[in-house]
């Protein structure tokens, strides 16, 4: 079986796994105040160019969202977000169990724009009855966007205008960072994205680590934010175990270098499909593609791939998405390109 359904199946990096070996009967003091988790975070803060960055690492996306989120909000506010945006379907409403309302715009291809939200804001201030309503607190996106898309700096630029003039914060969820800015046709930089978010995080699941996401406030940090962590139950006490394996990431580069795997072989993969005549849902540079299949061909592909599920194209068709990743094997890659 042949696995393209997500790019989390693997572990971790060899590196990664040797720096937690090595490292293992260290005597070290707990809940992420060990040396390996502060020379993580030196080393993000030296890479997103933010010396005085605030940065924690937490389990995975879904609790960093729900933290970050939370916490940046009042209570009566609630976060934009695209309707396609992974906060909206993927999470299991675990924004609203905070309390607080996802908001739906919406998209072209995974992304809202900056004229979308200042559209929203103005006909929800201009309600003469807003006071009793949700308020727009926030904005979220992802790059990679659900879709695979990558904002452009451009765009990036005046959705932080926009917040920015409205005193709202702006929050980028980077679950898949690494393969967006490895990607040749991302025109945005690391440091670029630390300037224009007021928070942002860098995926270690999908980019190397057993698992762990790194959680950076560029701006002002919410108050008591590792009591919120505790109190979400987010608070590991063996924090050592993600600031040991960002240590690896950032050491070296090893973080970028390791994600170009994933456009590399992704991009054979579309070079493929082009050649055999498939029929493309949308055009993506990252480490998703997704293509439409007839349904009784998909019956046979799936007898001998993984694949993901996306949506029903029309009766007879289906858009599924083939996903690469770090670990992705080149004979892999060859073997699909025969099935396909």
């Amino acid at each position: 079986m042949l696995y393209f359904i997500n790019d989390y199946s693997e572990g971790a990096h060899p590196e990664v796994l040797k720096r937690l070996v090595e490292t293992n009967m260290e005597k070290l003091t707990g809940y992420g105040t060990d040396v390996y988790t502060e020379s993580a975070a030196e080393k993000i803060r030296e890479a997103i160019g933010v010396p005085d960055a605030k940065v924690y690492f937490i389990s995975g996306g879904t609790q960093t969202n729900q933290l970050a989120i939370d916490s940046l909000l009042e209570s009566y506010e609630g976060v934009i977000s695209a309707a396609s945006g992974h906060i909206m379907g993927h999470e299991a409403g675990a924004i609203e169990y905070t309390g607080h309302k996802a908001i739906a715009l919406p998209h072209k291809e995974g992304k809202i724009t900056a004229e979308a939200v200042q559209s929203y804001i103005d006909i929800f201030y201009a309600d003469a009855h807003h006071d009793r309503m949700v308020f727009p607190g926030m904005v979220y996106i992802s790059h990679p966007t659900e879709y695979g898309t990558l904002y452009t700096k451009k765009e990036l630029e005046a959705l932080s205008k926009v917040c920015r003039s409205n005193n709202i914060p702006l929050y980028l969820d980077g679950a898949r960072l690494g393969y967006g800015i490895a990607t040749p046709e991302c025109d945005v930089t690391l440091k670029e994205i630390a300037q224009l978010c007021d928070a942002f995080y860098i995926g270690g699941t999908k980019v190397g680590a057993l698992c762990g996401e790194a959680l950076i406030f560029t701006k002002e940090e919410p108050s008591r934010f590792i009591t919120r962590v505790k109190q979400h139950g987010a608070l590991l006490a063996k924090g050592r175990l993600y600031g040991v394996q960002f240590d690896a990431l950032f050491t070296d580069d090893l973080y970028f270098k390791i994600s170009k795997n994933a456009i590399d072989t992704a991009d054979r993969i579309r070079a493929a499909l082009r050649e055999k005549g498939y029929t493309f849902f949308l055009n993506t540079t990252t480490n998703q593609t997704f293509i439409v299949m007839e349904n009784e061909q998909l019956k046979k592909f799936g007898e001998q791939v993984q694949y993901d599920f996306w949506e029903r194209y029309d009766d007879n068709h289906t858009v599924i998405r083939l996903c690469t990743s770090w670990a992705t094997k080149s004979e892999d890659v060859d073997a699909l390109i025969e099935l396909l």
